[in-house]
């Protein structure tokens, strides 16, 4: 378990007292030092004054303190002292008992809590294949139902009572400002439906899930100082009646809400355009595309509403899929948002979405700032980038380009039959543009020495995999010029810095799976109003 605990910065007029001096330095009291003629030692400090000491030192410098003896151990989750928690657990039976002792210490006082349960655990590839080497993969008749992994119930069984104990444990703060949580469970979504095979086979009356959602429900109820709700991708924590639990004071009052998971049944939406109307106060928000109608447009574009400044939208083709993008925002009511929100910002992660689909999506009115795609089954054409570069070229900041389609005919040239390279124009056409990762399209060496003289030091990211360049048969013939040696050379002059190819996809800072890599940028997109 990865923990990240903080406490609340706050200015300090002075040096500690000495006592606070030395423990900040390791050394605690000495023996038989007297303090008004009586003999104290470090477990003798009031309460008050060993909170103090601590108060001045790091998180990991405050843990080792408090092994000095059970009455520091005692001071050490004094609610003054950790103000934000931030965890990172594997989903692992061994997190339990260690997840549990800390919730019950902190779990009633914490004002700010994110809980993200990480993908590392869970197994790669299909169900067979991972039920394979477990040894439990069976040869199937026709007729026959997939075997199941043993393994993948046991991390599911593991992360349901994980959730179960982090709610429970913050049922009745009344002090939460800001609640996060993240369940990175999409390896399993890909190969299969939870709720009718694995779901259905750890909790077959639902009885955990129900509880987990009564427990949400409960947090919200209770709650008196939320500002921030964020939940992704928890596996059915978050229903279409969840957000009426809040009270009209705290949803007046909300700032930020994030609401993803693609795991809902049919075209079930977790929030409808009536229930955002009581959070005139938003000034962040994170759905799904499809989610996000022409309705919930007018209603942030409402004078009553604040001013909406950051918007994350995640378009997946199963959503669309299932849903429609016909009740998507037009144009005009693009244009009324920004009339009402000035500065507002729109990040867009895109993943296997059809080119088709994305042209109609792009509306010429949207303040994007970032996008980001990602495939596995289709490519993004030349015209969606060619679109982008001229519908949004005030705006646009962030500009990702991954895929990981398969095809032996090698990676897909978006400048094919063109004669400009739509990525050349866009880093002319986007003035904004600082970071700009590209794998799995071809990259041509002149076209990305093009992209680094355009854009220059301003172009702080420039992210492309090795294996996404190549050289055309000019720059090969030439026996003068190690063509590799140009390109780096070249680039880093462009640049005004070293610049080198990344080696290895995972060395790409923006390689993470989707849906773990969206909330992560969505968060830091949110937070930096």
């Amino acid at each position: 378990m990865l923990l990240f605990l903080s406490q609340e910065p706050r200015a300090r007029p002075g040096p500690p007292p000495p006592v606070a001096a030395a423990a900040a330095a390791g050394l605690g009291p000495a023996p038989g030092m007297s303090v008004c003629g009586e003999a104290v030692g470090a477990g003798s400090l009031p309460s008050e004054l060993v909170v103090h000491i601590f108060s001045f030192l790091a998180g990991p410098d405050r843990l080792r303190a408090s092994a000095a003896c059970s009455h520091w151990r005692e001071c050490l989750f004094y609610p003054a002292l950790w103000p934000r928690l931030r965890l990172s657990l594997r989903v692992s039976p061994a997190e339990r008992p260690r997840l549990e002792f800390l919730m019950r210490k902190c779990g009633w006082f914490v004002r700010e809590l994110r809980v993200q349960f990480a993908a590392d655990n869970y197994p790669s590839g299909g169900a067979a294949a991972a039920a394979a080497g477990e040894g439990a993969a069976v040869a199937a008749g026709d007729g026959e139902a997939a075997p199941l992994c043993p393994r993948w119930l046991e991390l599911l069984r593991t992360y349901l009572e994980l959730v179960l104990c982090v709610l429970s444990s913050v049922r009745n703060n009344r002090n939460l400002q800001k609640l996060s949580l993240f369940g990175d469970i999409s390896i399993l979504q890909q190969h299969g439906s939870i709720s009718n095979t694995y779901l259905g086979k750890v909790d077959p009356d639902g009885k955990k899930i129900k509880q987990i959602q009564q427990l949400f429900e409960e947090i919200l109820g209770n709650s008196r100082q939320l500002k921030w709700l964020s939940c992704g991708f928890m596996l059915q924590i978050v229903t279409p009646t969840s957000l009426s639990s809040l009270s009209n004071p705290i949803a007046n009052t909300m700032e930020h809400l994030s609401l993803l998971d693609n795991h809902i049944p049919g075209n079930t939406t977790l929030i409808t355009a009536v229930e955002l109307e009581r959070f005139v106060n938003l000034r962040s928000l994170a759905l799904d595309f499809c989610d996000f109608t022409a309705e919930m447009a007018r209603v942030l574009a409402d004078s009553n509403h604040v001013p909406l400044h950051r918007l994350s939208l995640l378009v997946h083709s199963v959503s669309i899929m299932h849903k429609s993008l016909d009740s998507m925002p037009e144009d005009e009511n693009w244009k009324a948002l920004t009339r009402n929100s000035t500065n507002l910002r729109v990040y867009i992660m895109a993943f296997d979405v059809k080119s088709d689909d994305m042209l109609r999506i792009l509306k010429p009115s949207i303040p994007l700032e970032r996008i980001h795609f990602d495939s596995y089954i289709t490519c993004v054409s030349g015209a969606v980038v060619d679109l982008i570069s001229r519908q949004y070229d005030k705006f646009l900041t962030h500009f990702i380009l991954m895929n990981d389609v398969i095809d032996m005919s090698g990676f897909p040239d978006l400048s094919d039959n063109r004669n400009e390279d739509p990525l050349v124009l866009l880093a002319w056409r986007c003035t904004r543009l600082s970071l700009l990762a590209v794998h799995g399209y071809t990259v041509w060496a002149h076209n990305l020495i093009a992209i680094a003289r355009l854009r220059g030091s301003d172009l702080k990211v420039l992210e492309v995999t090795e294996e996404s360049i190549d050289f055309d048969q000019g720059e090969l013939a030439d026996q003068d010029v190690d063509p590799v040696h140009n390109l780096i050379e070249q680039v880093s002059l462009g640049l005004g810095r070293p610049w080198h190819a990344v080696m290895d996809i995972e060395l790409l800072s923006v390689f993470t799976e989707p849906t773990r890599h969206f909330y992560r940028e969505m968060q830091s997109f949110s937070e930096g109003i």
